[in-house]
C-alpha cells in the first residue's frame, strides 16, 4: 500500500473516511426516502452521496492499494469537490439575477465551464507522471493550485450566499452555509499548506474525512429547519439535465481513462497504440451520444420521474407554450402553430385539429406533420364528442384499445383508432363547451403518460381553445367589415337612387296640375337633366372609370348656395339665406358639396312644419366660411345626436330614410379639412354648423360679414335666431 510504512496513518485513513463514507451513504438514504416530503434539491442529494463514494474509494485505497482505486481516486475528489460548487450556484443564481432567464443561461454557462474545467483536471492529473497527490516534487504544482481554487470558489459563493440571503431566511439557511463552509475551508487548508511547502501533509490530509463528517450535523439541521428549501434549492429541471448531460459525459470520461490506463498497462508493446484508439473510439461515441435526441428523451424522463417532486417546470412549460403560440412572422399557419404548442408539451410531433363550426359539426381544420384524414367532419352526437364534452378526458388511444372499460361510453370509430401512430385525444373547452379537440401522435420515444400529463393537456386545451376561438372571432369579423363595406356602399347608392327618385316623383306629380305652364316644363327638365347627371355620376364611380377626387376643382360658394337654393324650393318651408359670400371660394369637389348642403336643408324641411323656418346663414371668419343651417323643427335628443346621429344606418325617420346623409356629410367635410357642429333641442329646432377653409384668392376679411342686400338677391332675408 502506498503508505505500509506507516501503521498508525493506515489505521487514521480507515477510520476517518470510513466514518465518513457511512455517516454520508446515510444521510444520502435518509434524504432520498424523505426527497419528496421534502423537496430536496437533487443536486444536494448528489453532492452527498459524491462525498459517501468519494469516501469509500479513499478506504479501500488504503486497505488494498489496488491500481483501480488510485486510477479512480483523482476524478472523485474532483467530482465531490464540483458537485458542492454545483450546489451553491443553484443556490446563487435567483439571489443575484432578477432576469430568471438570462440567470439561466449565464449560470448554466458557469456550471458547464465549471464541469469542463474538472474534467480537463482529471485527465491532467491522470496522464501525469505518478500520483501527484503522493508525489515527493508534487509536480506539476497546477494539480494542487486547481484544487485550492475550486475550494476558493466554493467559499467564495457562500459568502456572496449569506449576504444575499434575506434576515428571515438565514435562521433557516445559515447551518448550511456553516456545513459547506467546513468542508472548502478545510479543503483551502490542506491545499494551501501543501502548496505553500511543496508536500502534502498525511496527517492532515488524512483527517479530512473526519472533519467531513464533522459538517453533517449542521447539513442536517438546515435541511430540518428549511423542509421547503424557500431560496431556490430546488433546481429548475432544464438546468438539472443540462448539468447532468455533462456530468454523464465527464463520467463517461474518467471511465474511459480508467480502461485506458489497464490497456496501456497490459497491453505489452502495443498498449500505448490501442490506449489511443481506444480513446479516439471513445470520444467519437460520446459526442454521438451527446447529439442524440433519443437520449436527451430518455434522461428527461429519468430526471423527471427520479429526482423532481412535479414532472414538469411548469413556469418554463407556461412561457415556452404562450410564446409558441404567439409567435408572429414565422411563416406558420397558426393552426398548426397551435398543433405544435400543445404536441411539444409531450414531445409529440405532431397531429390533427378538430373545430366547431357553423352548423354544429366537428371539422378538420389543420394537420401537423400528419396525414390528411379521409374523415373530414365528426358529428355532434357522435361517442367521442358526447364523451369528451361530459367527461373532458384526455384519450390515450393505446389504453383504450387495451383496456376499454376505463372509457365507459366511449365507442371510437376505426378511421380514428388506425390513423398513423395515433396516441392522444386532448378536448379543447371553453366556458365548459367542447369547441374542438386535438388528435396528438406518438413521439418518437415512447412515454407513459400520467395525471400531470393529462392535467398539464388539458389546461393548454383550455388555452389553445381560447386561442382558436379568438382567431375564428377575427375571421368573423374580417368577413363582417367586408360585408359592412359592402352594405355601406350599397346603402349609399340606394340614398342617392332615393334621392333622384323623389325629384322624378314631384315632376310627376305636379305634371297633372302645372303641365301647360311653361315654366314648369323648363323646371321640369332641368330636374331631369339634374337627375340623369346625378346618375351618370353614381354608374361612372361604380365602374371605376373617374375618381371622386378628379372632380376637386375651385368654385364660387355664392352660385354653390344660390344652386342649393334653386333645388330646394319644390318644398316647404322656403330655405333664406342669410349673409355674404360674394367672392369666397371652395376648393371641393362641387356637385358633391351642392348634393351635401342640399341633403342638410332637405332634412331640415322635413322636420320643419309649414309655419316654420329654413335658414342658410353665411359668415366669414378670417381664413374660414361659416355655414349654418337653422330649422325651427321637432329637434333631437342630445342621447341620439352623442352615439347614432353621425353613425351610418341610424335615423329617425323610420322607414322614410337610410341614415347614411348625415354620416356622409360629415365625412365629406372632414375630408376637405373643415369641421361640422350640431346644436338641437327637442320641440326648439337644430342647427347644422360647417365650417370650411377658404382658398385665400383675394385679401382676408376680418370678422364676420352680414349683408341683408346679398341675402335678400338670393332668395330671402331675416336673421340666424332659431
Amino acid at each position: 500500500m502506498l503508505w505500509s510504512g506507516d501503521q498508525y496513518l493506515y489505521q487514521l485513513i480507515n477510520a476517518s473516511y470510513g466514518t465518513c463514507a457511512f455517516l454520508y451513504a446515510t444521510f444520502s438514504l435518509v434524504l432520498l426516502y424523505k426527497w419528496r416530503t421534502w423537496r430536496i434539491s437533487g443536486i444536494f442529494i448528489a453532492a452527498t452521496m459524491a462525498t459517501s463514494i468519494w469516501a469509500l474509494a479513499i478506504f479501500f485505497l488504503a486497505e488494498y492499494s489496488n491500481a483501480i482505486f488510485v486510477v479512480l481516486f483523482p476524478g472523485l475528489e474532483i467530482i465531490r469537490t464540483i458537485f458542492w460548487v454545483l450546489f451553491l450556484l443553484g443556490l446563487l443564481s435567483p439571489l443575484i439575477v432578477r432576469d430568471v432567464k438570462l440567470g439561466e443561461v449565464w449560470f448554466g454557462r458557469l456550471r458547464a465551464m465549471l464541469i469542463i474545467f474538472g474534467i480537463c483536471l482529471y485527465l491532467f492529473e491522470f496522464f501525469s507522471n505518478g500520483t501527484p497527490y503522493f508525489s515527493k516534487s508534487l509536480w506539476p504544482d497546477v494539480h494542487i493550485f486547481a484544487h485550492l481554487m475550486l475550494a476558493l470558489a466554493g467559499l467564495g459563493i457562500i459568502e456572496q450566499l449569506f449576504r444575499n440571503t434575506k434576515t428571515e431566511h438565514r435562521w433557516g439557511i445559515k447551518f448550511l452555509y456553516f456545513g459547506v463552509g467546513v468542508l472548502f475551508s478545510y479543503d483551502f487548508f490542506v491545499y494551501a499548506d501543501a502548496l505553500l511547502f511543496r508536500r502534502l501533509d498525511l496527517q492532515m490530509w488524512a483527517s479530512r474525512g473526519f472533519v467531513d463528517s464533522l459538517a453533517l450535523p449542521l447539513l442536517f439541521m438546515s435541511v430540518k429547519r428549511n423542509s421547503e428549501w424557500s431560496i431556490g434549492l430546488f433546481v429548475s429541471q432544464r438546468m438539472a439535465l443540462h448539468t447532468a448531460s455533462v456530468l454523464g459525459a465527464g463520467l463517461y470520461l474518467i471511465i474511459m481513462a480508467g480502461v485506458g490506463y489497464y490497456i496501456r498497462s497490459f497491453g505489452g508493446t502495443w498498449g500505448t497504440a490501442i490506449q489511443s484508439v481506444f480513446i479516439v473510439s471513445a470520444l467519437i461515441l460520446l459526442i454521438i451520444l451527446m447529439f442524440s435526441g433519443q437520449l436527451r428523451a430518455y434522461a428527461r424522463v429519468f430526471l423527471s420521474k427520479h429526482f423532481y417532486h412535479y414532472k414538469y417546470d411548469y413556469r418554463d412549460e407556461w412561457l415556452k407554450f404562450t410564446e409558441t403560440l404567439s409567435a408572429e412572422g414565422v411563416g406558420e399557419p397558426v393552426r398548426e402553430r397551435a398543433i405544435r404548442a400543445i404536441a411539444e408539451l409531450v414531445d409529440s410531433s405532431g397531429g390533427w385539429l378538430w373545430q366547431r363550426d357553423e352548423s354544429g359539426m366537428f371539422v378538420l381544420s389543420a394537420t401537423r406533420n400528419a396525414r390528411d384524414s379521409e374523415q373530414r367532419s365528426i358529428a355532434t352526437d357522435s361517442s367521442l364528442c358526447q364523451f369528451l364534452s361530459a367527461r373532458q378526458w384526455v384519450i390515450e388511444i393505446g389504453e383504450y384499445l387495451a383496456e376499454p372499460d376505463l372509457y365507459e361510453g366511449l365507442d371510437l370509430p376505426s378511421w380514428l383508432t388506425g390513423l398513423q401512430r395515433v396516441w392522444l385525444i386532448v378536448p379543447l373547452m371553453q366556458i365548459e363547451q367542447l369547441q374542438g379537440f386535438v388528435i396528438l401522435t406518438k413521439p418518437s420515444i415512447s412515454r407513459a403518460i400520467n395525471w400531470e400529463d393529462r392535467d398539464l393537456l388539458k389546461t393548454a386545451g383550455r388555452q389553445v381553445a381560447g386561442f382558436v376561438a379568438l382567431l375564428d372571432a377575427t375571421e368573423a369579423l374580417m368577413n363582417t367589415k367586408q360585408f359592412d363595406a359592402f352594405n355601406r356602399l350599397s346603402a349609399f347608392i340606394v340614398h342617392d337612387l332615393k334621392n333622384v327618385a323623389a325629384q322624378l316623383s314631384l315632376v310627376v306629380k305636379n305634371a297633372e296640375k302645372h303641365r301647360n305652364n311653361p315654366a314648369f316644363v323648363d323646371d321640369a327638365f332641368k330636374t331631369v337633366e339634374n337627375a340623369t347627371g346625378r346618375m351618370n355620376r353614381l354608374l361612372s364611380q361604380l365602374s371605376n372609370k373617374t375618381n371622386v377626387s378628379e372632380n376637386i376643382r375651385i368654385f364660387s360658394l355664392h352660385g354653390a348656395i344660390q344652386e342649393v337654393v334653386e333645388i330646394s324650393r319644390s318644398r316647404a318651408p322656403l330655405p333664406v339665406v342669410v349673409g355674404d359670400c360674394e367672392g369666397i371660394e371652395l376648393r371641393a369637389n362641387r356637385d358633391k358639396f351642392v348634393a351635401i348642403i342640399c341633403h342638410l336643408v332637405r332634412n331640415a324641411q322635413e322636420a320643419t312644419p309649414i309655419t316654420g323656418s329654413v335658414k342658410i346663414c353665411l359668415g366669414r371668419e378670417n381664413r374660414w366660411i361659416s355655414i349654418k343651417i337653422v330649422d325651427t323643427g321637432c329637434g333631437m335628443d342630445v342621447d341620439f345626436i352623442r352615439a347614432s346621429l353621425f353613425k351610418p344606418f341610424q335615423t329617425t325617420k323610420g322607414n322614410a330614410g337610410m341614415g347614411v346623409g348625415v354620416y356622409e356629410s360629415r365625412a365629406f367635410v372632414l375630408g376637405i379639412g373643415g369641421d361640422i357642429k350640431v346644436d338641437s333641442a327637442v320641440g326648439i329646432g337644430t342647427t347644422f354648423a360647417l365650417r370650411l377653409p377658404i382658398v385665400d384668392t383675394a385679401a382676408i376679411a376680418g370678422g364676420s360679414v352680414m349683408d341683408q342686400a346679398s341675402a335678400s338677391s338670393l332668395g330671402g332675408a331675416g336673421n340666424c335666431a332659431n
